[in-house]
């Protein structure tokens, strides 16, 4: 599936502050939903995009649906993809947040600036290979490839005359958006022989900090500068692979583009056998000290023209453990998780089974019951060591529903991210709808509050995200204010824990002025 028979589909380019209507027409015989990742929709989930949560899909056939999609303060790099069963594997592109018209970077005017979006290929149709896995109750098969804007590079058999390739002209600045689009892991990315300077996150700047690698989780965006300031004559390997913490299974091919210079406006020929590929400075697939060490080191800008509102206090504290877990084969059936049963995830032991006649928005907004609870969990039901190397099976089994955590508006929420040890434990990356939050602080083994939060925190300019990594067996805390009334979905973006069912849904109430009251839908909202 692609949009416009594009792959990615295309790069959208606006101002801060401005308003898109895109109109998608559903020409595919699948359903089919599109999320703009990291656009908070002030006042207006109507077009935000999850299946089942905002709305309900766009038929196939045919089938049409205005978005408006608006802009406020977000400058920098997002993206939009489907939000609807796998369709993302295929269904993604950038968008380029530029500052304000007559305003500036807060950094020296890049030359130029280009979206690198990573994605992952697999050698079987994603519809089929979708209904496998939700079939067979195990993991899914591994992507036989990485790309990098829609190709895999020359490290495999039968692609090495189409790998991405990138011209620069030397001692000039290029401004590089990535976008982590894959579907099942983190990324390692580095270019050969040249330090890259990073400078923003999840459409916002950060302070500049250099580094030779990038590490980046499926749904984040990391813009980082590049100096072109080697030789012409020689080619360079640009590389990402996958890490993985803990996954047994997992694509350990490497791909690859080349970047390459120009020289007096001609473009010198870049082959890959000028480049050399052990320049390139990744990582060790299961380095979890690599990973970690990068992300700790982004933070806000905090200064006069990017101040920072980090909500010094929380009125609203909630820890939410993330774990994977194991559920009954059905009688009958052959089931290819552990001890053959089913593979689920969860948080706070409830696992996600979205509806499948309305949305909880329409559910909502209408005041139509038996669609939704409104009583999930605000700390795990069972408390024991979350991250302990032999936990006893009986905490494997979660509940299931569609529960929801009403949030008072403007409340001030502190939010704690808890991975779990539950069947091996693994990495989370965790996205929020409708708002981003400031990452406080983190850390391995269970979060303890005392110690942690009076110890660790960071206050003065954490970084502002939609998308955190959450570590193997380790915590994540993050807070944010809750004044985008709506319903706003937070989830795994790891596909797989997606559909097994680790997500959840908030639901920020209208506050009592007058601009602080969700919008009313669109005409044309699909039908359920």
């Amino acid at each position: 599936m692609t949009i416009n028979g594009n792959f990615p589909g295309e790069t959208l380019h606006v101002h801060r502050g401005d308003t898109l209507i895109v109109h998608v027409v559903n020409r595919s015989p699948h359903n089919i939903t599109i999320h703009w990742h990291g656009v908070n929709q002030p006042r207006y989930p109507w077009a935000d995009g999850p299946e089942y949560i905002t709305q309900c899909p766009i038929q196939p056939g045919g089938g049409k649906f205005s978005q408006k999609v608006i802009f406020t303060t977000e400058e920098g790099t997002l993206w939009w993809h489907a939000h609807s069963e796998w369709t993302r594997a295929t269904v993604y592109g950038a968008i380029i947040v530029y500052p304000k018209k007559g305003h500036a970077y807060p950094f020296p005017k890049p030359h130029a600036d280009l979206p690198i979006i990573f994605g992952e290929w697999w050698k079987q149709d994603i519809f089929e290979l979708f209904d496998d896995f939700r079939r067979s109750g195990g993991d899914p098969l591994v992507s036989h490839a990485i790309t990098i804007n829609g190709q895999p590079g020359d490290r495999y058999n039968c692609s090495g005359q189409d790998m991405f390739k990138l011209a620069v002209d030397q001692g000039k600045t290029y401004l590089l958006r990535l976008i982590n689009a894959a579907m099942q892991d983190i990324l390692f990315f580095s270019i050969a022989g040249h330090q890259l300077t990073v400078v923003g996150t999840d459409g916002t700047y950060t302070k500049p900090f250099k580094s030779d690698y990038i590490t980046i989780s499926p749904g984040q965006t990391i813009d980082v500068l590049l100096r072109a300031d080697h030789p012409i004559a020689a080619s360079y390997y640009m590389a990402a692979k996958f890490y993985s913490s803990a996954r047994a299974a997992v694509n350990l091919n490497t791909t690859t583009a080349l970047l390459h210079y120009t020289t007096n406006n001609t473009t010198t020929t870049p082959t890959a056998a000028a480049a050399n590929f052990s320049a390139v400075s990744l990582s060790a697939t299961a380095d979890t000290n690599a990973s970690v060490a990068f992300t700790a080191r982004f933070r806000s800008l905090a200064d006069k023209k990017h101040p920072v509102d980090v909500p010094q206090k929380a009125d609203t504290n909630l820890y939410f453990t993330l774990s994977m877990n194991a559920v009954p084969c059905p009688a009958g059936a052959t089931c290819a998780g552990p001890n053959g049963a089913r593979l689920a995830a969860s948080v706070n032991n409830v696992s996600l089974v979205l509806p499948t006649s309305m949305d909880v928005l329409g559910a909502y907004y209408r005041g139509i019951g038996g669609v939704y609870g409104d009583d999930f969990p605000s700390n795990p039901p069972v408390s024991f060591d979350f991250t302990n190397l032999t936990i006893p099976a009986v905490y494997r089994t979660p509940a299931t529903g569609n529960q929801v955590r009403m949030l008072e508006y403007n409340s001030s929420v502190e939010l704690v991210f808890q991975g779990t040890n539950l069947l091996g434990g693994v990495d989370h990356p965790m996205h929020l709808h409708g708002t981003n939050f400031y990452v406080v602080g983190w850390g391995f083994g269970n979060f303890d509050r005392a110690k942690d939060a009076n110890k660790t925190y960071n206050l003065v300019d954490p970084p502002f995200q939609n998308t955190i990594a959450v570590p193997r067996n380790g915590w994540v805390a993050v807070r944010f204010k809750a004044t985008n009334p709506g319903v706003w979905f937070m989830h795994c973006h790891l596909e797989r824990h997606a559909s097994w069912g680790m997500g959840m849904t908030f639901i920020v109430k209208n506050g009592k002025g007058p601009n602080d009251k969700m919008l009313p839908p669109p005409s044309d909202m699909p039908p359920c």
